[in-house]
């Protein structure tokens, strides 16, 4: 019976969809009051109704109902309870319910904070939203149905891939989607402005949170599957430039660059041109992202749909709503007016800079990704575009990136001065020049290493030269400094941190250079030296999970001949799946980690084991984790959280006596 309400609640849900797609759309077109009023109502109960589905979808999960498909496919009653809950989004079918799920979220929020949105942006705003809402509910009932019966139910499920079953995975993708999905708010305000024929800074202010907090999810989701998959694959690596991984980065680049686009439109009305295109661009990334993971075009661990018939559903999805959208902003752009003007030396001037590069970055991936399956479909012919590839053109346009952010920020508005403006970073820039020195005589080799870490480290204290300089001008005394600190907007220290965050992790990348592999066999008893560390193997030992067979190696770990800890790299076999998967063994130290993986037991007792000695290679994840902070605290802005300024109390004026 669960199981039936949630299948009848995505019906009905879909059915509202389309209510709530052309109703207040008319209502807008027209003018009617009553029937605009009617698309909050409808996002919100949208959404109970998705919710009611997804819960009933992960009851039959957590209870083991192998009557249902989707159950028996990716489940087992032994299987431990968080990956229960993880298994109902680690599959095709239960991924989309939790992708609508988000989307009728965001609408739901929208229509419950657009009180102080004029009534028709926000009328067909929803009703964007509805129409994409119900196109995915009519791909999910047509192709990807979660609720599909068995004839006879089998006693015991197949089990989640082994490789799914991390915590990681209930970490994930849900992160991610709340990037991809709330692009596509931006996405159907942009398109309602376009609609409505109004674009203006009140309109940017709109807009800019609901954009904040979808790159705020996209970062941490696309830095937690790049952790995901360093420790649970293997292979000692954080990024393969896998056409997946790609997939997520290229929305993450175009709203970054919407980011910045929409602050300049907000703060000086311009750039509106720049700001619907990339709210356009980003949701479209993001559905592209989507068909790659679910067309069966591509073959990877984190695609999940093999089915091209379900890849021609949402190609046709993505022609309807890119196309769509593109063709309405081909007849509207012209329309809109350029606003503000500037010098191209300055703050706006360096932000343009900035979209420009970002954009270009986009492209270049956007080229690598798709080159090689356009290729194959138009010729046959099958080639590979790789590493290489990327770091050769990708890597060259993000270095003025870094070499920009800190000057972009000590720019002035409007007009800025480029020399003076450059001598505010001269401490940043000998800090950074001594670091790198002093990194390339202590670290050696690669030399390239430690140019990148200075320019890590300019970045880092350049992103903070903006913020002293505001606080601390005129030798003010320690008081009114940290006054002043405590004035300044959230917004202020949130641009900082996030562009601190952005230092941090390219001073983590910068730092792979210096690590150190060993590969080699070990018998009980052997130690071996890597880094500054020396591990030795204690036991090999079997050991027993829920739903698998581990085979674990204890190792003690010293330095300076002290004990300071024990690791345990392992390896699984899953009963039901009949499948084998490595477990990495981690141990941090000072920002770098040991890592180390082991393969099976040899008969003479030997084991095969591939170590890794990564400095400071926590700074990447660390870096991510900084700039979703600082998006955080940019978020939590008065002039953010509110949506629009208010209207400052003034007292009312004594009137005289008579």
């Amino acid at each position: 019976m669960i199981v039936e309400t949630g299948h009848y609640a995505l019906v009905l849900a879909f059915a509202l969809a389309l209510v709530q797609g052309v109703l207040p759309l008319w209502g807008s077109r027209k003018g009617d009051v009553a029937l605009m009023a009617i698309a909050p109502s409808a996002a919100i109960m949208q959404f109970v109704l998705i919710a009611i589905a997804f819960g009933a979808l992960t009851w039959a999960y957590l209870s083991s109902d192998f009557s249902l498909l989707n159950v028996v496919q990716n489940s087992h009653s032994q299987k431990p309870l968080i990956y229960k809950l993880s298994g109902v989004w680690g599959n095709h079918e239960g991924s989309m319910l939790l992708w609508v799920l988000i989307l009728s979220f965001f609408g739901a929020l929208v229509a419950l904070g657009g009180r102080r949105t004029p009534q028709e942006l926000l009328a067909t705003t929803l009703s964007v939203q509805a129409w994409i809402s119900a196109a995915f509910l009519l791909f999910i009932l047509l192709t990807s149905n979660p609720f599909a019966r068995v004839m006879l139910p089998p006693v015991e499920g197949n089990d989640l891939n082994p490789i799914l079953q991390d915590p990681g995975l209930a970490i994930h993708p849900p992160l991610l989607y709340l990037g991809y999905v709330g692009f596509s708010m931006t996405f159907s305000f942009a398109a309602a402005a376009l609609i409505n024929g109004r674009i203006d800074a009140q309109w940017a202010r709109y807009v800019r949170p609901w954009t904040l907090i979808a790159w705020i999810f996209l970062t941490l989701g696309i830095a937690m599957g790049s952790y995901w998959a360093y420790y649970t694959l293997g292979w000692g690596g954080f990024w393969f430039w896998d056409p997946v991984e790609n997939a997520s980065l290229m929305p993450w680049l175009a709203g970054t660059a919407l980011l910045h686009s929409a602050t300049v439109m907000e703060k000086r009305d311009a750039l509106k041109v720049w700001t619907i295109f990339l709210a356009i661009l980003a949701f479209s990334l993001s559905l592209l992202g989507t068909f790659l993971v679910r067309s069966g075009v591509l073959t990877s661990v984190h695609a999940f749909a093999t089915d091209p018939r379900r890849g021609v559903f949402i190609l046709a999805i993505l022609v309807v709503f890119i196309g769509g959208s593109f063709v309405l902003f081909a007849l509207r752009g012209p329309m809109l007016k350029a606003g503000g003007i500037f010098a191209p030396v300055s703050r706006e001037g360096a932000l343009v800079l900035n979209n420009l590069l970002l954009t270009t970055s986009c492209a270049t991936v956007f080229t690598g990704t798709l080159y090689p399956l356009a290729l194959e479909a138009l010729t046959g012919e099958k080639i590979s575009v790789g590493a290489p590839f990327f770091n050769f053109t990708f890597v060259p346009l993000f270095i003025p990136i870094f070499l920009a952010m800190p000057l972009g920020q000590v720019l002035a508005w409007k007009r800025g001065d480029f020399l003076g403006s450059a001598q505010r970073l001269t401490v940043a820039f000998i800090i950074a020049i001594c670091a790198g020195l002093l990194l390339a005589a202590t670290r050696g080799e690669p030399v390239v290493s430690a140019v990148f870490a200075g320019l890590a480290v300019f970045v880092i204290i350049g992103s903070f030269v903006e913020i002293w300089t505001r606080i601390s001008s005129g030798g003010l005394a320690p008081g009114i400094v940290l006054s002043r600190a405590k004035g300044l907007p959230f917004s202020a220290w949130g641009t900082a941190l996030a562009h601190a965050g952005v230092g941090v992790t390219l001073f983590g990348l910068a730092a792979t250079g210096w690590g150190v592999e060993r590969i080699l066999a070990m018998r009980i008893g052997d130690q071996v030296s890597i880094g500054p560390y020396a591990l030795t193997l204690d036991a090999v030992a079997p050991r027993k999970g829920p739903n698998y067979d581990e085979t674990v190696a204890r190792m003690t770990i010293r330095s300076g001949g002290v004990e300071i800890g024990q690791i345990e790299p392992s390896r699984k076999f899953y009963r039901a799946r009949q499948m084998t998967t490595t477990d990495a063994g981690l141990r941090t130290y000072s920002l770098g980690q040991i890592y180390v993986v082991v393969t099976e037991q040899e008969a003479s007792g030997a084991i095969d084991v591939r170590m890794y000695w990564k400095p400071y290679v926590a700074m990447i994840w660390l870096g991510a984790l900084i700039m979703a902070l600082g998006g955080g605290i940019s978020l939590a802005d008065r002039r953010l959280r509110i949506g629009v300024a208010r209207r400052a109390r003034t007292r009312p004026i004594a009137q005289p006596a008579e």
